[in-house]
């Protein structure tokens, strides 16, 4: 079996210093493996957070270590890290965070304009983007123009135009009614079975978290359990 393309071995994570500091993370232990579905639950406080914001190269351990495709991610410089980000992760936020003045298409070809893509190719993947999220007819409307569920899909057509290894999505339907919630779960079922791309979300909610292959709950700083998702692929 290949390695997993994440593993976090005895990660731990402390702010501040003294008595006033608080340790997030207890040393955590988690594989995933490519291509893999993985939702990740807890309350408030319990690491999650944390954990997934180390695991997008946002932050870095205060101990332990952090392997992504083998290569120590707690050894990169910020530079290194935000390379490693830019190359390989695709990112999906609860509030969209869309340009609002700007077209679907202008939206989703902002990451290929950071790596200084070429006019002509920006358009050709952008569009290829939206056509993979059902929207490629809606990509002169800007975001105000567009319903709440569009808008997501927007988002995470700009977090896939560049071909991610991985995929983290932070409660991406937290702002959506319940059928637009389950539009946008069968929508990363898609593109995790046709695309490949693994997939970390994090939500609040077990109906959505059962779509999933792998649901890794947290509390107190440390993984509690890991088990299967009730509807994995069920209604892709």
């Amino acid at each position: 079996m290949a390695d997993p393309i994440i593993r976090l071995r005895g990660v731990t994570k402390t702010y501040g210093e003294g008595p006033t500091a608080f340790q997030a993370l207890k040393g955590v232990d988690l594989d995933i493996e490519q291509g893999d579905f993985v939702a990740v639950m807890g309350p408030s406080g319990s690491g999650k957070s944390t954990t997934m914001n180390i695991l997008g190269c946002l932050d870095v351990p205060t101990r332990g270590q952090f392997l992504f495709k083998g290569v120590h991610v707690e050894a990169l410089d910020r530079d290194q890290r935000a390379l490693l980000r830019r190359r390989y992760l695709g990112f999906v936020f609860q509030g969209f965070n869309l340009l609002s003045r700007t077209s679907a298409l202008e939206n989703v070809e902002l990451p290929l304009l950071y790596r200084g893509e070429d006019k002509k190719t920006r358009h050709s993947l952008g569009m290829a983007a939206l056509e993979k999220v059902g929207l490629d007819r809606w990509w002169d409307h800007t975001p105000a123009e567009l319903s709440g569920g569009q808008q997501q899909r927007v988002a995470i057509a700009r977090a896939i135009v560049t071909s991610p290894a991985v995929l983290l999505a932070d409660e991406p339907t937290g702002n959506l009614d319940s059928e637009r919630s389950v539009e946008i779960m069968k929508l990363l079922t898609q593109l995790n079975q046709e695309s490949g791309i693994t997939v970390l979300m994090v939500t609040h909610e077990p109906d959505m978290a059962a779509f999933a292959r792998t649901i890794v709950h947290f509390k107190d700083g440390l993984v509690e359990r890991i088990e299967s998702g009730a509807r994995a692929g069920v209604d892709a």
